[in-house]
């Protein structure tokens, strides 16, 4: 029996594209489409699919978003994240967020198809070609930049919009001695304030969060 896809992208043509070439496969089917967060939570709810390939950008909403809350509702279903933007932070959002893999739409039609035959058979792995890469490349950032586990914890916080007296409660720190963290941050990451350290960060792979639409200086 084929197993079932849905295809959510709020591009026509890249739907268009991804039905066509899943139609011309004996092992997959595609039972539904969807270009919204909204018509995508309806038909896996109406339709029942093996697999979903899911937009990392849609028009009234965040893909990855929505990749987690399928992930949270429907421990069974196979989740690929497409993306036009192949950069380390939105692939490690994706694995943080339950895919099952992680392609993107510039890869060849190979790596399409077989990115969603593993996610039809191994919902709860994650594959993603350069992964290794990535993780490399993160190891080296921590590296790099030396931050301790301390630090770490502090650029996550400040990545998830916490100001520094809310830092200083979350970690049962005095408001000064957060403050000093912060600062050794800077430092380490040649910013001068939030916005520039988070944007390193991001860049860098040090955090994997949409930190940088939430920053403040």
């Amino acid at each position: 029996m084929p197993a079932r896809v849905a295809v959510v992208d709020g591009h026509t043509l890249t739907r268009f594209g991804l039905t066509g070439l899943l139609s011309g496969q004996d092992d997959l089917e595609v039972v539904a489409e969807a270009s919204s967060v909204k018509q995508a939570r309806r038909a896996i709810e109406t339709t029942a699919p093996d697999v979903v390939t899911v937009d990392a950008a849609l028009p009234d909403g965040d893909g990855l978003a929505l990749a987690r809350e399928f992930r949270d509702r429907h421990a069974d279903l196979g989740i690929v994240v497409l993306t036009s933007n192949g950069e380390d932070d939105v692939l490690f959002r994706a694995l943080e967020n339950g895919a099952s893999a992680f392609v993107a739409k510039t890869a060849p039609t190979h790596e399409v198809l077989s990115a969603i035959r593993h996610a039809a058979v191994a919902a709860s792995s994650f594959t993603a070609t350069g992964l290794a890469d990535a993780l490399t490349r993160k190891h080296d950032a921590q590296t790099r930049y030396a931050l301790s586990p301390r630090e770490a914890e502090v650029l996550r916080l400040l990545g998830d919009g916490l100001s520094i007296p809310a830092i200083a409660r979350e970690l049962y720190l005095s408001p000064s001695t957060a403050k000093t963290y912060v600062s050794r941050i800077y430092d380490k990451l040649g910013a001068s304030n939030r916005a520039q350290a988070i944007m390193s960060a991001l860049a860098s792979g040090l955090i994997q969060h949409e930190a940088a639409a939430r920053t403040a200086s």
